[in-house]
């Protein structure tokens, strides 16, 4: 027996889509069939330049059309909880791009939408995926650098421009939500525990959103973690994890290539560990069909998304105030 392909719909026509257009068309179990747009001109010439064999002039008709049962969501972050829950509506699985939404409140609905409608949604955390990130995880848990103490990390890039949608503070934008979340999400997966405690400080720019911003939080067992997120300084990634018996380096924890090596340090030893090689977002694809196709749970799970929308929130809050948030 064959087994079912999925059909995907790209809703919008935005640069990230480049990301996911290999994979789906590497994938045995997924298919790229569709991409919309706010006109049917822009729709059309996107679907011939990609080659994508359907085209919509608006996200309705793409969400109406019953041969799509997959939608990628990577429309700016203040639209990702309505159009998600909009595609659930329409009967769609949906992989939503970072930030899952804006608020815990928002993704509680998204969350209420997917129960209802018997779908699955999914944030599009790749680096989640990666053989590395659960490498990292594995060390950490079979205490190859003792017990655990503290983490450390960070994401930024100097834009180039003044106009771009990251900020825009209306449209959720901001270096913490679009490249300080990876840390954030980073950390409490590899202490597998969620802040009880975080405070914030950033650096605002002419908008008003974060150009960068720098937070702290403290976990159970006397763990502390730090990190920073920036638009205004080069590229840098990083994350550091410190045990009672060592540490482990990760130079790219967000997006790994396909050659990248750990670095472990114990015992006055310093160990460079080899990363298998993958595809950077093939491992969400195929997680999205593994749901999908044999009910496998989610290796992201709304949970998880919920409690990172609300650590962001409360530093948010953590660097108006000037005070510690407790969570």
């Amino acid at each position: 027996m064959t087994e079912k392909i999925l059909n995907w719909g790209l809703l919008s026509t935005a640069k990230i889509n480049r990301a996911l257009i290999t994979p789906l068309r590497n994938s045995a179990r997924n298919k790229l069939s569709a991409v919309a747009s706010r006109s049917a001109a822009s729709a059309q010439a996107y679907a011939r330049e990609w080659n994508i064999e359907r085209s919509f002039g608006s996200y309705e008709a793409l969400l109406a059309d019953p041969d799509i049962q997959v939608i990628y969501n990577p429309l700016p972050n203040h639209l990702h909880a309505e159009w998600t829950i909009k595609a659930l509506m329409a009967g769609k699985h949906v992989l939503c791009e970072k930030p899952m939404g804006l608020t815990p409140a928002e993704v509680d609905s998204m969350a209420e939408a997917a129960a209802k409608y018997n779908r699955v949604v999914a944030e599009a955390f790749m680096y989640r995926h990666h053989p590395q990130t659960l490498k990292v995880k594995e060390l950490v848990e079979n205490g190859s650098i003792g017990t655990l103490q503290a983490v450390r990390g960070a994401f930024t890039f100097k834009m180039s421009t003044n106009t771009n949608i990251r900020l825009v503070p209306e449209w959720g934008g901001g270096s913490i939500w679009d490249v300080g979340c990876y840390p954030i999400s980073y950390t409490r997966f590899i202490i597998g525990a969620e802040p009880l405690e975080v405070y914030g400080q950033q650096v605002t720019g002419s908008t008003g959103i974060d150009d960068s911003f720098f937070g702290q939080m403290k976990f159970p067992g006397d763990i502390y973690a730090q990190f920073d997120s920036g638009f205004r300084t080069p590229y840098r990634t990083h994350m550091e994890i410190i045990g009672s018996e060592g540490t482990i380096t990760i130079p790219s924890p967000f997006k790994p290539g396909l050659d990248e090596k750990i670095l472990l340090a114990a015992a006055d030893v310093t160990e460079a560990i080899d990363v298998p090689a993958q595809e950077l977002y093939i491992g969400e694809v195929e997680d999205m069909a593994d749901c999908i196709l044999t009910s496998k749970a989610q290796r992201v799970s709304l949970a998880e998304s919920r409690a990172n929308v609300a650590a962001i929130v409360a530093l948010l809050e953590s660097a108006k105030t000037g005070r510690p948030v407790q969570l």
